[in-house]
């Protein structure tokens, strides 16, 4: 039994465990040594193999090829899966983030030819957001589509879209409106089909999560049908606010495993290594960083589980916009805390290729960047306590704390 198991339902702990299975039994070692040697540029036989399991697209309805569970089941699931790193987590999770645009803003036509075959591993997807001039100032997206009969032409860039490479069809904003247009309504989210003429120009060279096919996307007058924008003209901004919820959630999850493998391999390490003629989880110096990991993991833990149940209960948006930015920025934050601490308790060894922790840095300091930076979940967090702080107060239905002082003085409190 696992620590959380009192969090998941029956099903959530057989999808964990089938999850759990796959990684340990499918997935070989000399795969994620390819990948981190940039050996292999997209793995799509993982892809393949994942679908033959049935584990994507797992909050998704079984008419197109999903599980009808919740996000607790697919936060567990995820959390197996970055036992494997970040590159093979977040092949994982592109169709549940992909998928949600389709699934929730998309029409049955648009599900048939693009989200059942992703999810059965037939079709590679992408989500291509970023732009060469920058990725958290969304509404300022320079790619343009302009109206062409029926169709749409888009021209214009997009960098660090993973599965790049391997992709068949990209998830793609681009600006649709002129410059009088309202920032919410300029944007619209189209799929983009790879062999409509879509260049990846330029696969990176990263410090970790290799193997994950991320490149930059060149655009010049690629022709897009109508059928082929998700929604309305104009709505791309809304979808956005929803994509944000599997992307960030997708990022905490995954990153949970990264962390938790880090730490077993440090503990375990620390049961086996002698100094001083002990071994060395025998010095507090040592096994307290071990117990700080593991609070902070069960911390982390905690709280994506928590924003997965306010998901999964339909919780105000408001709140599940914070608990999800507080889940991304807190799991991606300790995580690099964990497998720093990890790296100290192997000492020099750890710093080597002899152990996977290296690798497992290398990955997990790429968290606190995407989807979303630390500073843009303040950002959200605080906008979001803010306004909830404010409701609070003028419904005048809590204790007034200030009132407790002393001395509570009006006259005293000046503000300006």
């Amino acid at each position: 039994m696992d620590t959380y198991d009192f969090l998941l339902t029956p099903k959530d702990i057989e999808v964990r465990d089938k999850t759990r299975k796959f990684i340990k039994e499918k997935v070989p070692p000399s795969l994620l040594k390819q990948m981190d040697a940039d050996e292999v540029q997209y793995p799509r036989e993982y892809v393949v193999n994942l679908a033959k399991e049935g584990l994507l697209g797992l909050r998704f309805d079984p008419k197109w090829g999903g599980k009808g569970l919740g996000w607790t089941a697919e936060i567990a699931a995820l959390e197996e899966v970055g036992v494997l790193g970040m590159a093979l987590g977040c092949l994982y999770s592109l169709p549940s983030i992909c998928g949600e645009a389709l699934y929730v803003f998309g029409n049955d036509d648009q599900r048939e030819r693009y989200l059942r075959p992703t999810l059965e591993g037939k079709k590679f997807t992408a989500e291509a957001l970023t732009e060469p001039r920058g990725g958290s100032d969304f509404f300022g997206a320079t790619t343009k589509a302009v109206k062409d009969g029926d169709d749409w032409l888009l021209t214009g860039q997009k960098r660090f879209v993973v599965g790049a490479e391997g992709a068949d069809y990209f998830i793609l904003y681009a600006r649709t409106g002129d410059s009088s247009t309202p920032s919410k309504d300029a944007i619209t989210l189209f799929i983009v089909d790879k062999d409509r003429g879509v260049e990846t120009k330029y696969l990176y060279k990263l410090l970790g999560t290799r193997g994950g096919g991320a490149g930059r996307l060149v655009l010049n007058n690629v022709r897009v049908p109508k059928e082929n924008v998700i929604g309305k003209v104009g709505d791309g901004g809304k979808i956005f606010y929803q994509m944000m919820i599997p992307e960030r959630m997708t990022s905490a999850a995954g990153i949970l495993g990264t962390a938790r493998a880090a730490l077993d391999v440090a503990a375990e390490y620390s049961t086996k290594r002698v100094q001083f003629g002990k071994h060395i989880m025998e010095y507090q110096g040592v096994s307290f960083k071990v117990a700080d990991c593991i609070t902070l993991l069960d911390a982390a833990r905690s709280i994506v589980y928590t924003a997965a149940r306010a998901i999964d209960t339909k919780q105000p948006s408001s709140m599940c916009r914070r608990l999800v930015s507080e889940a991304k920025r807190f799991a991606t934050e300790k995580a690099w805390d964990i497998v720093n601490l990890a790296m100290q308790v192997c000492g020099g060894i750890g710093y080597t290729q002899v152990y996977p922790i290296e690798k497992l840095l290398r990955d997990a300091r790429l968290s606190t960047i995407w989807t979303g930076t630390s500073e843009i979940m303040n950002l959200i967090i605080q906008h979001e306590f803010y306004r909830e702080l404010g409701e609070r107060r003028a419904k005048k239905e809590e204790r007034d704390v200030e009132l407790d002082s002393i001395e509570d003085k009006n006259e005293e409190k000046v503000f300006e």
